[in-house]
C-alpha cells in the first residue's frame, strides 16, 4: 500500500551518452536536461513500485523541474524524490537533482497507477490503427 513520505533514489555518472550534445539537447559536453528527466522518472516510478498490485504500473504524465547548475563529464549525479501526494491513481512527488558539487535540479512529478494490460491494450489499438490507414 503506497503511502506520502515515500522516498525514492536513483543514481548515474555523466558520460558522452547522456550529455547534451549527445542526446541533441544541446551543443556542450555536459549533462543534458532529458538525462535528468529520466533521473527523475527512475527515482519515481521504482520508489513506488513495490507498493502496487499485481498487474500495475504507473507512467508519467507531468514533470516541472528547474535544472538549474551544469555537470561535467565523469561526474557522479543523483536524484532523491519524495511522495508528496497520493489523489486516488495520480501520485505527486517533490524531486531534487544533485552532482557531487551540489543541487542542480528541482521540482515536480506526477505519475498516474496504470492496469498494464489495458494500457499496452489501447497503445497497441494506436498501432493497428495507423496499419490500417496504410
Amino acid at each position: 500500500m503506497l503511502e506520502t513520505g515515500c522516498k525514492g533514489h536513483a543514481e548515474d555518472y555523466v558520460t558522452e551518452e547522456n550529455a547534451a550534445k549527445s542526446m541533441g539537447s544541446g551543443d556542450l559536453m555536459v549533462f543534458a536536461t532529458p538525462a535528468m528527466i529520466a533521473l527523475v522518472e527512475m527515482a519515481c516510478w521504482t520508489s513506488v513500485a513495490d507498493g502496487l498490485e499485481e498487474g500495475q504500473s504507473t507512467v508519467g504524465t507531468a514533470l516541472e523541474v528547474n535544472h538549474v547548475s551544469a555537470t561535467p563529464l565523469g561526474v557522479k549525479v543523483w536524484c532523491d524524490s519524495e511522495l508528496t501526494q497520493i489523489d486516488g491513481r495520480k501520485l505527486t512527488f517533490a524531486v531534487k537533482v544533485y552532482d557531487e558539487a551540489g543541487l542542480i535540479g528541482e521540482g515536480s512529478h506526477q505519475r498516474f497507477i496504470i492496469d498494464k494490460e489495458r494500457f499496452l491494450a489501447k497503445a497497441e489499438k494506436k498501432a493497428e490503427a495507423k496499419k490500417e490507414e496504410v
